[in-house]
């Protein structure tokens, strides 16, 4: 199966993005695929800022990238577009570091006013750096996820369907097998 890069671009280290996108992990490693979880926050402040493409951390980071078949792009919206600390790493990686890879960008936000950054914001950055293909994204109300005390987390029944379908068309086009885990699940 597919090797999947999933990419947190949430500052926070509470993250319900990055929860959400442990959650789709989840169902892409019951699908078939080796995924690898990756926090854009654990980067060195001063490599982002810096824009010290010979860091360490940050030549990791574009091995990630290198190595997957497919990315998860994870993020807040602030403002109405996508994190700057997703935009810091993605100004970082080579100008191709997309090329040939499937992605699926998903973002969360406190307000329908901004499910439009997927598509006028994100997209267009992640299409000016190659994929092959990007999938239909998905945007998520922060009041549709919720984390319990013990880390638990919920999503309201009509999110949690829809993430489920872009996640599943993702890994289709990726080669998974989503009508195993349909009749298993």
């Amino acid at each position: 199966m597919a090797t999947v890069l999933s990419v947190s671009g949430s500052p926070s280290a509470t993250s319900r993005t990055a929860r959400l996108l442990r959650r789709l992990d989840d169902r892409l490693r019951a699908q078939g695929h080796d995924v690898i979880p990756f926090d854009a926050r654990t980067l060195p402040p001063e490599a982002l800022l810096h824009a010290d493409f010979g860091h360490p951390a940050i030549a990791e980071a574009t091995a990630l990238f290198e190595r997957a078949d497919g990315i998860v792009i994870g993020t807040p919206v602030y403002k109405a577009a996508y994190s700057g600390l997703l935009k810091s790493l993605l100004d970082l990686l080579p100008q191709y570091a997309l090329a040939g890879k499937t992605v699926l960008p998903l973002a969360t936000g406190g307000t329908t006013a901004h499910v439009l950054a997927i598509d006028y914001a994100l997209r267009p950055v992640l299409n000016s750096m190659g994929p092959a293909h990007i999938t239909p994204g998905w945007f998520t109300l922060d009041q549709d996820i919720t984390v319990a005390d013990n880390g638990t987390l919920t999503v309201a029944p009509g999110a949690a369907e829809a993430l489920d379908q872009v996640t599943d068309q993702f890994s289709l086009a990726l080669g998974g097998r989503v009508t195993l885990l349909a009749a298993t699940g």
